[in-house]
């Protein structure tokens, strides 16, 4: 599953995006990727493994939460159907 979510720049700055990536391991665990940054320039990354699934959605449910209250909009979902209902 991903989410790429993107802030609307200010005049003359670049876009901001925050990248959200959930994907099971080969153990069975689940990965939980956060990616941000401005394209182009440094971006910054985290990474948490999870052993249930419904851990790692409700850590990634949580996450996109934040990233939509602080004026990021969902550009681009991948692996569900609606990206504001994981």
């Amino acid at each position: 599953m991903r989410i790429f979510l993107q802030q609307r720049p200010e005049a003359g700055e670049q876009p901001k995006f925050y990248q959200i990536v959930l994907q099971q391991d080969l153990l069975g665990g689940w990965i939980l990727l956060r990616e941000w940054g401005q394209p182009g320039l440094r971006t910054s990354s985290k990474r948490e493994v999870f052993l249930e699934r419904k851990d790692a959605l409700d850590a990634l449910s949580k996450a996109r939460d934040a990233q939509l209250k602080k004026g990021f909009q969902v550009m681009f979902s991948q692996g569900a159907d609606d990206p504001r209902r994981v």
